[in-house]
């Protein structure tokens, strides 16, 4: 495998070893036996113009977090069948991939976004996490709720948790079943807000000390806002919220991208590495006040004063999601500082693995 790079470089272009852009968006990344699996949204065919949402889910490896390796699509799209949650118009978002030990499957989550605009989940499961995967379940809705946003994570014990948006409500912590697949009913539920954008959304948990973390951004689509985060010493909480994770962020965007994942680095003492994308490269002189106060009109009935307000703030209109060209979105990878209990991102044009112990 050819080495393009020796750093992680937020905020620009990241190629493959093949010296393709990398199409793993609202990504995760597991260790497995020595090497590192980073699978995401394959917007590879996502111009903006042609209808196409998604060209399935897509999965890279390295050993060195630099440079990966492209192994093709691994769950793909299933272009015949309108129907389908995986057909390329769909808008199926963050999958979320977890190894059960007991039935020795990879289960994958999807969100999908449907079109009377309520969500709901496919699940798949497969033997190796390269696939090939199985539908299992199609148009869930968990708890009998409209799901977003999400995140899955297990215990030491084997017992697995969905975390995820209560679509412009709340954030839940739910119970899944032995096999992943499904939820048990057993919930609990956090930040309650009244509508966009407030709601929390594109939760991520990790653990360090014993400590619960979730980190969680705004509802505002595609455009970035401030993230949280939150502590707790026990899956379900009760969460205390510690504050946005990016103080020197003066944009308040979260450094233009939202994060979408959390891991810690094998073999390293105390290295947390927060996955984000910044979908809107082209934007990052908009500030998050003209988003905050665009949603704000949005779900408060005064759409008809957008055009005053982009004009207020002398931008171009803003391109909506499904007009986005999000082939082109980068990625913005950083380490977590700790002070105390708080996680703190500081931006890095450039840093390096091998400088943490």
């Amino acid at each position: 495998m050819s080495k393009r790079y020796d750093s992680i470089r937020p905020g620009q272009i990241w190629l493959d070893t093949e010296g393709e852009r990398i199409q793993a968006h609202g990504g995760s990344v597991m260790y497995i036996d020595g090497v590192y699996y980073w699978y995401g949204e394959n917007k590879e065919k996502t111009d903006g113009t042609n209808g196409i949402w998604h060209w399935g889910v897509r999965c890279y490896t390295s050993t060195d977090l630099y440079n990966w390796e492209d192994k093709g699509v691994i769950i793909p799209p299933e272009p015949d069948d309108p129907d389908s949650s995986l057909h390329p118009s769909a808008c199926m978002d963050r999958p979320h991939i977890i190894y059960n030990r007991g039935t020795g499957k990879y289960v994958c989550w999807l969100k999908i976004m449907n079109k009377d605009h309520t969500q709901s989940a496919t699940v798949l499961t497969a033997d190796n996490i390269l696939g090939p995967y199985t539908k299992v379940r199609e148009g869930l809705r968990p708890l009998n709720m409209s799901a977003g946003d999400f995140d899955l994570a297990a215990a030491d014990d084997g017992k697995a948790y969905y975390y995820f948006e209560r679509v412009h409500s709340e954030t839940i912590c739910a119970d899944l079943t032995e096999d992943y697949t499904d939820v048990t009913g057993y919930y609990s539920t956090h930040f309650p807000n009244g509508r966009p954008p407030y709601v929390r959304e594109a939760t991520a948990h990790f653990m360090r000390n014993g400590k619960h973390y979730l980190v969680t951004s705004g509802t505002t689509g595609y455009f970035p806002n401030p993230s949280e985060v939150a502590v707790a010493s026990t899956w379900h909480g009760p969460y205390t919220l510690l504050g946005d994770p990016h103080p020197a962020d003066e944009s308040r965007t979260s450094y233009h991208s939202q994060i979408s994942s959390v891991f810690k680095a094998e073999g390293k003492k105390d290295l947390y590495i927060a996955v984000a994308d910044r979908w809107c490269p082209e934007d990052t002189d908009v500030p998050y006040e003209f988003y905050r106060q665009m949603f704000e009109y949005i779900f408060t009935g005064r759409g008809h004063q957008i055009p005053e307000l982009i004009a207020s703030f002398g931008i171009k209109p803003p391109v909506q999601d499904s007009e986005r060209n999000t082939s082109i979105a980068d990625y913005v990878w950083l380490p977590f500082r700790f002070d105390g209990e708080m996680a703190y991102l500081d931006w890095k044009d450039e840093w390096h693995i091998e400088d943490y112990e």
